[in-house]
């Protein structure tokens, strides 16, 4: 039996559907000539799998900072630069620290088992309110020791967050402006607007007298106090005034600051634990 009637047999129905069925999609093959043995397939390539450094570059550029599961050390960092945002959106020129991303990072590092203390440098000139106290809160809630550093400022509202860690620090030529929150947009004279801002008030007072050294009275003192600010009433503290005056425990910088961190990680580990404020 020749072979091209073979062929022509083995094309005619049912042959010719069920090998359309087994090379569906595939490429037709090519018969190499006698005496040649067939090309070598070329291994189809890998699926190119994502850069590790591309992300953590992406995370730096959205966050300011990286993840947590992306650390290699048992200490988180996590920095509060420029104006705290709550929740009113700033104009995109103003440096800004959304307090939406900062609570989801305290609450992963609380979380990870692998993050034994958190770091958490400041240079911010205040902002929302109620954001930063919110981030505050949160801070000083943490069951894993947390050591905050004021470096170049850490004003209005970033005064809170810099006393709610465990131990803080505070570098030497750094500055801390204490003065009454304030509102903005509409205001509605009357004395319940007044009571509202009162109240406000309190909430930050109360705050930083409970987890700091300052009393309530110097603290009000320093900050309704006239003739130092030129555009307001108020205190500009600098960092050996900030520890004269109980607001933060001590002059240092980054290499301090990690220091006791460790320290306060390693009593953890012995079962001291922390005492929340």
């Amino acid at each position: 039996m020749s072979k091209q009637p073979y062929n022509q047999f083995l094309n005619r129905p049912p042959f010719t559907s069920s090998l359309a069925n087994n090379h569906k999609g595939a490429a037709p093959e090519s018969t190499p000539p006698d005496g040649q043995e067939p090309a070598a397939t070329p291994p189809a390539e890998a699926p190119a799998q994502e850069d590790p450094k591309k992300k953590l570059l992406d995370s730096i550029s959205q966050l300011g900072q990286t993840n947590v599961p992306q650390l290699e050390s048992n200490i988180y960092c996590m920095t509060i630069i420029g104006q705290v945002e709550g929740h009113i959106q700033l104009p995109p020129q103003n440096k800004t620290t959304k307090y939406e991303h900062l609570i989801p990072q305290l609450v992963a590092a609380e979380q990870n088992s692998k993050i034994e203390g958190v770091l958490v440098i400041l240079n911010t000139v205040g902002g929302d309110v109620e954001a930063g106290l919110a981030i505050a809160e949160m801070v000083a809630s943490m069951s894993k020791p947390v050591v905050t550093l004021v470096l170049g400022g850490g004003h209005s509202i970033g005064v809170p967050i810099a006393v709610a860690g465990t131990y803080s620090f505070i570098a030497e030529t750094a500055t801390m402006t204490i003065h009454p929150i304030r509102l903005t947009g509409l205001v509605i004279g009357v004395p319940q607007t007044f009571e509202y801002l009162d109240k406000m008030q309190d909430r930050v007072v109360s705050f930083i007298a409970r987890h700091s050294n300052i009393s309530e009275e110097k603290f009000r003192e320093l900050m309704t106090r006239t003739g130092e600010l030129t555009r307001d009433i108020g205190t500009n503290v600098i960092g050996v005034d900030a520890v004269k005056y109980g607001l933060i425990d001590e002059v240092g910088g980054l290499g301090k600051a990690l220091k006791k961190l460790n320290e306060l990680i390693e009593k953890a580990r012995n079962g001291e634990g922390r005492v929340l404020q």
